[in-house]
């Protein structure tokens, strides 16, 4: 071998020595990728990661749902908007007394005055008062009856029965009232009738008065 050949291959030994120095150096576990990866759910946002996913508009600790999330609201009432009868719209009276065995009965007249036709439904409301508007004894209970709506045309009446047992049979305590308060079903605002029938049960056995439905008409 030439001394120019034994150089040559010098250079070559030497630089493959050079380069697996460089190879060894740089790999790890026997892979070419020295540089770590970041975990899979770095950098990632609630958006990206399944399960956690926050809607648009929202910011944390005030996830706003959306209308399909939401629990369906109540009415309660089927009647459409605006057909019921308003306090504004009605008159009350109360009728003659039809004596019974031991009871004294009345029909609770409510009359639509407005110019539309309207709606009752259910049971009013009622309260007998003093002059000073107080209270005389609990309001009437409410006696079993199948409710239905009454449509009033204007000029219509209908009637709920308010009755109680005759305080001279009864031996409950009485009062005079000066009024009794009727409230149209689910309004506030009450009607004043004067109340012209006499005494009233207010407390003691067998006390308790009694309003029925509405129905159709201004009485039995």
């Amino acid at each position: 071998m030439t001394s120019r050949s034994r150089r040559t291959t010098a250079s070559v030994v030497a630089a493959l020595a050079v380069l697996g120095a460089l190879t060894s150096c740089g790999t790890r576990g026997g892979t070419a990728d020295a540089s770590p990866r970041p975990p899979a759910s770095a950098g990632r946002t609630a958006a990206d990661s399944p399960g956690g996913a926050v809607r648009s508009g929202t910011v944390a600790g005030d996830v706003t749902a959306s209308p399909s999330d939401r629990a369906p609201t109540a009415t309660g009432r089927t009647d459409r908007p605006g057909s019921r009868c308003r306090t504004p719209e009605l008159s009350a009276a109360v009728g003659r007394m039809d004596p019974g065995a031991g009871q004294r009965n009345f029909p609770v007249v409510l009359t639509n005055v407005s110019s539309r036709a309207c709606t009752l439904y259910g049971y009013p409301g009622a309260a007998f008062v003093d002059a000073a508007g107080e209270r005389l004894g609990p309001d009437p209970r409410r006696a079993p009856g199948d409710a239905a709506t009454v449509t009033l045309a204007p000029g219509e009446s209908a009637w709920a029965g308010l009755r109680y047992a005759s305080p001279g049979v009864s031996g409950a305590r009485t009062a005079v009232p000066a009024a009794l308060l009727v409230t149209p079903p689910d309004e506030r605002v009450p009607l004043r009738v004067p109340w012209k029938a006499g005494e009233v049960p207010v407390s003691g056995n067998a006390s308790s008065v009694f309003l029925g439905v509405l129905e159709p008409g201004s009485g039995p």
